[in-house]
């Protein structure tokens, strides 16, 4: 590709694992980033036919039908996904309601239509997120600040601004 300024990041399968054990819970997943930025992205479920996008500027969709992040305040009525290896110990300070679901494309679309009320991983690929990363922000999501010219090694913390704060003092580890 010799036009450095406009790259798509794409991820045919997201949740490969799922997808190779017959768990219908993957995505393929689409974005642009253009200098440096991510302006446009897309997460497709073709299990469930549903389709999560957003332009910047332009907001985020879903099946075309505007979405936005929860609105819950007390993390104690949220309900969180996360990713990584299982056997993590005390992920959290607090008892609060966490999934794994295995496809961290979805995980972030969830975020965006306020199905997940964050979303938190670390060890991520760009091409598992970069989608996610402008449909979380259009829905009027936080996402922590990302290298998006990081291939590797990614760690992402979203939500809405409502529980940001306390979701990161909740993560001792992160």
């Amino acid at each position: 590709n010799e036009d450095k300024d406009n790259v798509w990041i794409i991820d045919p399968i997201d949740g490969t694992t799922n997808f190779l054990h017959g768990v219908p819970h993957f995505a393929i997943s689409i974005a642009l980033k253009s200098n440096n930025e991510i302006v446009s992205g897309l997460i497709y479920d073709p299990i469930k036919d549903e389709m999560f996008y957003a332009e910047k500027n332009n907001g985020a969709y879903f099946n075309n039908q505007r979405i936005r992040v929860g609105k819950k305040q007390n993390l104690e009525n949220c309900l969180f996904a996360t990713g990584g290896n299982s056997g993590e110990k005390n992920i959290t300070k607090n008892d609060i309601i966490i999934r794994r679901t295995g496809s961290a494309a979805l995980d972030m679309a969830y975020v965006a239509a306020g199905r997940f009320d964050g979303y938190f991983q670390k060890n991520l690929n760009i091409w598992d997120i970069a989608a996610g990363i402008i449909i979380i922000k259009e829905a009027g999501g936080i996402i922590n600040e990302i290298n998006i010219n990081q291939n590797k090694n990614i760690q992402v913390l979203a939500s809405s601004s409502a529980i940001n704060e306390k979701l990161i003092q909740n993560l001792p580890n992160f």
